[in-house]
């Protein structure tokens, strides 16, 4: 057997919360002007106050509406899948299972968040979001919730995304959303995402009907990504594994990572891995301190590896792990030694992929082949040593909205200096 499913009544009712298990507590975000501590007041005209007890609680556990969960269903829970034919290929002793997250309406994991942040808005009246996108997979997903929760939608997208991946506006726009490019005052900028987010939160706090939705690096963002996680640990147990050896996924904001490698933290034994591109190595060669989530300085501060919010990256393909920053729970993690990091260059990552496409019949997004690379180079350790390592990473998105960077790796376009 090389696929292991769950009903659909088995799908996870409680969020995990990481915070209970980090070794000391997070450092509180602080306000733009003041370099206070932020409270509830400060960022209720940004969120629903449901979400804000949600992004400073430390329960172990948070019930997922049953709301939430009804629209879930019609995707969750996803599969694992042993990737036997790459094992086969690597020659590895090593076995190598993916978290499917493709399988979602919008075709990545961006949903299990969306559903829940567009759910609590519309409980608090709210009629409008604004949000960022990068590739485009948030900008998807949170237009798909929205359709689901009659709210209106309107996306700022990073430009060089915006121009690269025009399907994915049209998918944004079928589901009701409203997509232009950012920055939306420089038509000649490439755009970045911390320059989107500036866009984003200014529509929000424009209008008293709107609030502003973040795709990743925010607690309560990571929180409703554990449904990955909390799958896969079932999952594994009923393929006759204990726990695995290392969990991979690649990471930007830090959502998909949270997502799969959370649930695994109270676990030691564990490794945990990190995958960005070495063009936006933001914890691999930043560094840790306050900073803005956005270009402009209209967010909290917020402690975390950054490469500085006015950092703009090169418009490599992988445009969902163009961040300047990363989310402040993940970089405790890295800081305090529980969690690794490893970056690559964008010309290796599509080799894996279409070294994967070719053994699976998969074809990933720029993103997910990342966990991908790592997973391979694990593999090949293993077959080094000799040993039977157990290999979990997130398959965080399909790449059939991103066949043009395939095309440029596969015809001698894709550079590689751009990481």
């Amino acid at each position: 057997m090389t696929r292991w499913t769950l009903p659909p009544e088995k799908i996870p009712s409680a969020w995990f919360n990481v915070a209970p298990h980090l070794p000391k507590p997070l450092e509180p975000p602080l306000h733009p002007a003041t370099r206070q501590p932020v409270g509830p007041d400060d960022l209720a005209p940004l969120f629903p106050m449901a979400l804000i007890e949600q992004e400073v609680s430390t329960e172990p556990w948070i019930d997922v509406p049953g709301e939430v969960l009804d629209i879930l269903r019609l995707w969750r829970p996803t599969p694992l899948v042993r990737a036997v034919r790459l094992e086969r290929e690597l020659g590895t002793p090593a076995r190598i299972y993916f978290k499917d997250e493709s399988v979602s309406p919008a075709g990545s994991h961006k949903p299990n968040t969306a559903v829940a942040q567009a759910f609590f808005n519309a409980r608090e009246g709210i009629t409008r979001l604004s949000t960022e996108t990068g590739a485009g997979q948030w900008g998807t997903a949170l237009a798909f919730a929205c359709a689901q929760f009659g709210l209106d939608l309107q996306v700022y997208m990073v430009r060089a995304s915006y121009e690269q991946k025009p399907y994915r506006r049209v998918a944004m726009e079928t589901w009701g959303g409203s997509v232009v490019a950012s920055p939306v005052d420089d038509p000649q900028h490439p755009g970045s995402l911390g320059m989107a987010i500036s866009d984003a939160v200014r529509d929000c706090v424009s209008r008293d009907d709107t609030h502003y939705a973040l795709g990743s690096v925010l607690n309560h963002v990571l929180l409703h990504q554990t449904v990955i996680g909390l799958e896969a640990r079932e999952q594994l147990e009923l393929a006759g594994e204990r726990t695995p050896d290392v969990v991979i996924a690649p990471c930007g904001g830090g959502s998909n990572l949270g997502g799969i490698a959370f649930p695994f933290v109270p676990h030691d034994a564990v490794r945990l891995l990190a995958v960005e591109p070495a063009s936006c190595p933001t914890l691999t060669q930043g560094r840790f301190d306050y900073d803005f989530g956005d270009t402009a300085g209209l967010t909290p501060l917020l402690p975390m590896y950054t490469l500085g919010h006015d950092f703009v990256p090169p418009s490599i393909h992988a445009g969902g792990l163009r961040y300047h920053g990363d989310s402040p729970l993940v970089s405790a993690l890295v800081r305090d030694g529980r969690m690794e990091a490893v970056a690559y260059p964008q010309r290796t990552v599509f080799e894996a992929a279409v070294q994967f496409a070719r053994a699976e019949g998969k074809i990933a997004a720029p993103e997910a082949a990342h966990a991908i690379r790592a997973a391979i180079d694990e593999a090949l350790a293993a077959k080094e040593s000799g040993e039977e390592k157990v290999i979990l990473f997130n398959y965080c998105g399909h790449g059939f909205l991103d066949l043009s960077a395939y095309d440029d790796f596969l015809h001698g376009r894709l550079p590689d200096e751009q990481g």
